[in-house]
């Protein structure tokens, strides 16, 4: 059975509590693990924390293909959130976790053990984190946070909310590109489907692939004319219907090709039945983009935005424009974060074709039942609806919300006064949090599909929250040793 912790760490390892770190290191990775270091050392949140990994057993019964054995849960959720904290790709994560003394000293290897951990068991292990735990994580290590910063229980909490935008790992979306995206994945599926089930007539595939990319090619290099000539304009507007004509029919071709296959598999055995089910959600998609390519190409119609796809393989990614300077769209998800005075993430949401003002007021009545003592909130316009004025009223005591438009006198006084102006000046303070999250992790997300970006999300704010603990007592135990230097330097 797979183990919390391995009690009994290998020969001439210090026990985790024991361990040394070097306190002038302006590096992430030793903050980080300072954090975890006093997280175990609190027998009360090193239980609590204990308590919620055990629950990834439950999945592991639910899910028996799902991770590796050969790690305990405290070394999965080390290396876990290490690898966002670090914003680095399992690679890295695997030489780390192999090579990296004080990180193998905290997962319990001695200098002499020569235990060595796969990428594919890293891989397959961190992937049994889910959103739902790291959330209840998160609140737990909130919590020890202000312990540590010695707020009292009763003390208010005062917090901001700002919302920002998590990029998925796609390439900038064209029908035409995602078109050939659909078809190359259905002719190299089928084409290793055809190979393990010896059908033939599916051995040039890569040639095939390389014929419609030629096409692809042709289509996408042609532009509408600039002459104000109509005989030159409607030459090359046939020719761009040309171009797209032969590569929609080419594409088509190898689609009705790939569904007659798949019609006469035997679908008997489970492993056949995903394959083909697979193909024949590729084949859906490249029939979708065909569709719409010769409606917006051939016909002139102009394609709606909830008809359209921006990538196959992560279908939850959104077109998102906020209106910067200088980014006219992003390619992602929206993260709603809520931080308090001190720094910490209290609460997190990944909203799903949703804007700020929908989820303004949920965030903050969850917050406010995780937090009982947060009693005040900061909010930019984007948050402001006459509904979300009211509702958040009622939740918190003080409500920093400013209003769009022109200002009634009322309003007026509202944001005119001293309170609300200092209020809205510490806001900003909340960027400064955005910007940490993007520099460790969410810039761009590596998991694939919509419950991976949320167990990244999740990973990269509990990681944060732990580095910032790691942060403070590392501030600390240096004070105590520049004044333990001057006292020694003074009785020389």
């Amino acid at each position: 059975m797979r183990k919390v912790i391995d009690l009994q760490p290998s020969l001439f390892c210090p026990t985790i509590d024991q361990i040394k770190f070097d306190l002038y290191s302006r590096d992430e990775i030793p903050e980080l693990l300072m954090g975890l270091q006093a997280i175990y050392k609190d027998k009360e949140v090193r239980e609590a924390i204990f308590e919620l990994l055990m629950q990834l057993m439950i999945n592991k019964t639910i899910n028996p293909g799902k991770g590796r054995k050969g790690m305990d849960l405290w070394t999965i959720f080390i290396l876990g959130t290490l690898r966002l904290n670090c914003n680095i790709n399992f690679d890295k994560l695997h030489e780390l976790a192999n090579e990296h003394r004080t990180l193998r000293m905290m997962i319990g290897h001695g200098p002499f053990d020569d235990k060595r951990y796969p990428l594919q068991t890293i891989k397959d292990n961190v992937s049994l984190l889910t959103p739902e735990i790291l959330a209840k994580t998160n609140k737990i290590i909130v919590d020890f946070g202000h312990k540590i910063l010695g707020k009292k229980t009763d003390e208010p909490l005062k917090g901001s909310c700002d919302s920002f935008v998590l990029e998925t790992d796609v390439h900038f979306p064209t029908d035409i590109s995602i078109c050939f995206d659909a078809v190359r994945k259905t002719l190299e599926t089928i084409g290793t489907l055809c190979g393990t089930l010896a059908i033939t007539g599916w051995r040039e595939n890569q040639n095939n692939i390389r014929k419609v990319k030629i096409k692809l090619r042709k289509a996408s290099k042609l532009k509408r004319s600039s002459s104000k000539n109509k005989e030159k304009q409607e030459q090359k507007d046939q020719q761009i219907k040309d171009a797209h004509e032969d590569y929609i029919d080419l594409s088509e071709t190898f689609l009705d090709k790939a569904q007659e296959t798949i019609n006469l598999i035997d679908v008997s055995d489970y492993p056949i039945l995903q394959a083909t089910i697979q193909i024949q959600q590729y084949i859906d998609h490249g029939e979708r983009q065909i569709d719409q390519i010769r409606r917006r190409v051939i016909n002139g119609e102009s394609i709606p935005h909830n008809e359209k796809i921006f990538s196959i393989f992560e279908e939850h990614t959104e077109w998102i424009s906020k209106g910067k300077a200088g980014v006219p769209v992003e390619l992602g998800k929206r993260i709603c974060i809520v931080k308090d005075q001190y720094g910490f993430i209290l609460h997190y949401h990944v909203m799903e074709n949703e804007t700020d003002d929908k989820v303004a007021t949920p965030i903050i009545f969850e917050t406010k039942q995780l937090f009982p003592y947060f009693i005040s909130g900061s909010f930019d316009k984007g948050f402001h609806s006459p509904a979300n004025q009211k509702a958040l009223a009622e939740i918190l005591d003080n409500v920093y919300l400013p209003r769009k438009g022109r200002l009634s006198k009322d309003a007026k006084e509202i944001e005119f006064s001293e309170d609300f102006i200092q209020a809205r000046r510490k806001h900003s303070a909340v960027e400064s949090s955005i910007n940490a999250l993007g520099n460790h992790g969410l810039d761009i997300c590596r998991d694939h599909g919509l419950d991976g970006l949320k167990r990244y999300v999740g990973l990269a704010i509990v990681a944060r929250n732990i580095q910032i603990i790691g942060h403070v007592i590392q501030q600390k135990e240096l004070k105590k040793k520049r004044r333990a230097e001057k006292r020694l330097s003074l009785a020389a």
